[in-house]
């Protein structure tokens, strides 16, 4: 399992947020999410927002620490990324994201 997480650079509510990816599948992604506490309306097509104080946690799970641009390749090399319009690999729950993109 290796899981994908970008630095907590990207702004959005007053917050910066990273993106947490799987490069294998969104079952492996929403599981390990599940496991860190990470509620399923972070789920955003084909990863999930983390805000800042939770990059630490994800990363003490087993998250690897990579590039946004690193992380972007790996997800379309794995042909796991969803551009927006996509709703493919929705969380089990259905719950639609809260974060930031």
């Amino acid at each position: 399992m290796t899981l994908y997480i970008d630095p907590p650079v990207w702004p959005g509510h007053g917050r910066l947020w990273s993106h947490l990816v799987s490069d294998v599948s969104y079952e492996e992604l929403h599981a390990f999410a599940a496991r860190i506490g990470v509620p399923a309306r972070a789920f955003e097509r084909d990863h999930y927002d983390l805000p800042s104080h939770r990059y630490g946690d994800a990363v003490r799970a087993g998250a690897v620490e990579v590039g946004s641009k690193e992380l972007v390749r790996r997800l379309t090399g794995a042909g796991l990324r969803r551009p927006k319009g996509r709703s493919a690999g929705a969380p089990p729950s259905g719950e639609s994201s809260g974060g930031s993109d």
